[in-house]
């Protein structure tokens, strides 16, 4: 057995345990406050230097010291502070100068909480306290914290209690992470109650459609037996619901139309619409036509009818009695819209371009303070809005093209930058560049939209990506070939094809793929127009489009183009307001503008040429001052006026004031207004939107140059 260690007596061995007690051992495995202890100066403290500390504090010095866990201590009547090296986090900042401090200097905002608590475990009550909460400064600015800790009254031989330990832990983490949790279960909870209501008002809504739409709604399984049916079963084809579900679709479908009904459900990916036509039984035996959309879901497929007999049966009557002409109305039709759309957005943009024209020319004569960032942001909004009404425009065929010679190979290779950046990694481009290419004549910026076009409609149908090759040659098309197809004359052209690896078309889908609004996509993924402004452009440009697609082999489109034998031209830029455009010898002109700003855009600049500028808003007030004996040189008016339109007003004006020189103005397409024999001698014309400089140049070369001679 191990020998008993002697305890202290009255000889040798009581001075060797009084010795090994002044050491100072027990601070020796103390870690970084060991070491500040040993060379802490102890003046001033409670219990002098360690080697007179009593045993009661040398022992809970030693077992704090040792611990790995947060303690600190409080000794003396003052409550001196001594900590071990898991409590210096808990200080922060307030680290080091808190040894041998009292408690209450150290944390003088935490007193008020930690003072009666201290007061009861030096009158020998311990207490425990679990995610206390207190304000503290450890780090410069006031934090909300939360401790667990426990305080112990130390006692002496003698039964006094000189002091106190604690232990503590901090919980500021773990009740921040429980307060976030439980105000997260709150975001949540209120979450939930808001989806419930909307859930409960969207099934509210979704059985008043239900009930009252005009279109038969249905739900199938995958086998073709409806599963729901609306009570416009009824109304439209005399079958109550309740003899629709438990049906399948044969039971229903004309015969003609039931395998074509079956590949189309087939080719339906889940939460993409698909659309087709087909006819359904009316219970008196006769078939009506109906438009279908049919979403799958899962296992069941929601599907929406449209009753389309009626237009089915004018499509007939149309199809038999005018084939030959039924494109060609179409689109005149809708370019009758879209000219007058176009009418009413260039007088806007006339405003907006107009207005940008004299603040720079301000910002740049220093006349002004305004930014010209506010410039070039409107700037660009204006020619987005130009660029989008030439589109419409082209596709409506009635747009003011710009005809130059066009190297087609320069203005392929110049937009691959753009091309690359539009059909992102996924979609590998290829250029196959004939040598030799010859020039064609047509509209550049028009041409580059159409071949953009071409190559978003083909990226779109490369979802998964693919190859996308873009193509020109020479083409000779003998009569033979062009005997074949409409409206096309044999002849050299230059082509441009876009080839694709995708989807591909139907031959349904490919032979209406030019007609204006038609499109494939979802609802708001396509407006049906983009082939159209294609169409409309090529044909505009005596060409002609077409399409060769196979249905999940991919699409050739090609653009045929007439060759130009002219030579290139160099564009020329726009001209400049300079002393040339200055007016002479107190040259009048006459502003007719039904749009205000346009007026007053123009009625400016033509007062800084030196021009004497009158303004009417129409052309009865235009006639009143043509009537007067007034000196005006120039009748600048727009086409598109109410009342008189400005053909009429220059009749008039001419009738008044013989000889009179006229500059029309219009936003339609100057070649949808110049009718045979419209501009007479003496007349010209401008096209909205213009630059002011050329607005200028064209009054300046119409005041120089002689006017028609007055009839006999």
């Amino acid at each position: 057995m191990a020998a008993r260690r002697r305890r202290p007596g009255n000889g040798g061995g009581r001075r060797a345990w009084v010795a090994e007690q002044h050491d100072h051992g027990f601070l020796s495995d103390g870690g970084e406050m060991g070491a500040r202890l040993r060379s802490f100066g102890w003046a001033g403290f409670p219990a002098a230097s360690p080697e007179h500390w009593p045993l009661a504090l040398r022992s809970a010095v030693g077992l704090m010291l040792g611990s790995r866990f947060p303690m600190f201590l409080l000794w003396g009547e003052g409550g001196a502070c001594l900590y071990n090296d898991a409590y210096i986090p808990m200080l922060g900042c307030r680290h080091p100068a808190a040894l041998g401090r009292r408690f209450q200097d150290i944390w003088p905002e935490a007193w008020p909480e930690i003072g009666p608590l201290i007061r009861r475990a030096y009158a020998g009550e311990a207490t425990f306290f679990q995610d206390f909460p207190l304000t503290l400064e450890r780090n410069g600015a006031p934090e909300q914290t939360w401790f667990t800790f426990s305080y112990s009254p130390l006692r002496d031989a003698e039964g006094r209690i000189p002091g106190m330990f604690c232990a503590a832990v901090e919980t500021t983490g773990k009740m921040l992470a429980e307060a976030a949790l439980r105000a997260r279960e709150a975001e949540l909870r209120q979450l939930n109650e808001t989806l419930e209501r909307q859930v409960a008002e969207r099934t509210r809504e979704r059985d008043r459609v239900w009930r009252n739409t005009q279109d038969l709604l249905a739900v199938l399984d995958a086998d073709g037996i409806f599963r729901a049916a609306n009570p416009a079963w009824t109304t439209i084809l005399g079958y109550a619901p309740a003899e629709v579900v438990g049906r399948g679709l044969p039971d229903f479908l004309h015969p003609e139309d039931a395998a074509p009904t079956r590949e189309s459900l087939l080719r339906a990916a889940p939460g993409a619409a698909q659309q087709f036509e087909n006819r359904f039984r009316h219970r008196d035996g006769e078939y009506r036509w109906f438009s279908w959309r049919a979403v799958p879901e899962g296992e069941l497929l929601y599907a929406s009818g449209r009753h389309i007999t009626a237009e089915k049966q004018r499509a007939a009557e149309l199809e038999l009695a005018q084939d030959a002409l039924r494109q060609s109305q179409k689109m005149e039709a809708v370019g009758q819209l879209t000219g007058g759309i176009a009418h009413d957005f260039n007088n806007l943009l006339q405003g907006i371009i107009g207005s940008l024209d004299l603040v720079r020319k301000r910002l740049d004569g220093g006349r002004a303070a305004e930014s010209g960032r506010f410039v070039d942001a409107a700037a660009a909004s204006a020619q987005r809005a130009a660029a989008l009404t030439h589109r419409l425009l082209a596709f409506a065929r009635r747009q003011p093209l710009d005809p130059r010679p066009v190297r087609v190979n320069a203005l392929v290779a110049s937009m691959e930058e753009l091309l690359r950046r539009t059909l992102g990694e996924r979609i590998a481009l290829e250029f196959v560049l004939g040598g030799g290419l010859w020039l064609t004549r047509c509209d550049q910026n028009q041409l580059e939209s159409a071949l953009l076009n071409l190559a978003i409609n083909a990226r779109d149908a490369m979802p998964a990506g693919g190859r996308l090759t873009i193509e020109t040659a020479n083409a000779h098309l003998d009569s033979t070939y062009a005997a074949q197809l409409r409206d096309v004359k044999p002849g050299q052209y230059v082509c441009l094809s876009v080839t694709d690896t995708g989807t591909g078309m139907t031959p349904d889908v490919a032979e209406r793929a030019f007609d204006p609004f038609f499109t494939t996509k979802p609802i708001g993924q396509g407006t049906g127009l983009g082939l159209s402004m294609i169409y409309g452009f090529t044909r505009q440009s005596e060409g002609y489009a077409r399409i060769y697609s196979e249905f999940g082999q991919g699409t050739t489109v090609k653009l045929y183009l007439p060759r130009f034998r002219g030579e290139g031209e160099v564009e020329e830029a726009l001209p400049e307001l300079s002393p040339a455009h200055q007016a002479e010898d107190g040259e009048t002109v006459l502003v007719v503008e039904d749009e205000p700003v346009v007026r007053g855009l123009m009625l400016e600049v033509l007062h800084e040429l030196g021009y004497r500028a009158l303004e009417a808003a129409d052309g009865l007030a235009e006639l009143d001052i043509l009537r007067s004996r007034r000196r005006i040189d120039l009748l600048l008016t727009d086409i598109g006026l109410p009342g008189l339109n400005g053909r009429q007003l220059a009749e008039a004006a001419r009738e008044a004031r013989p000889g009179l020189k006229v500059l029309f103005m219009t936003g339609y397409a100057e070649n949808a207004t110049l009718a045979s024999g419209f501009l007479e001698p003496g007349m010209a014309m401008i096209t909205k939107p213009f630059a002011m400089e050329h607005m200028a140049t064209r009054v300046r070369e119409m005041m120089e140059t002689p006017g028609p001679t007055p009839a006999a």
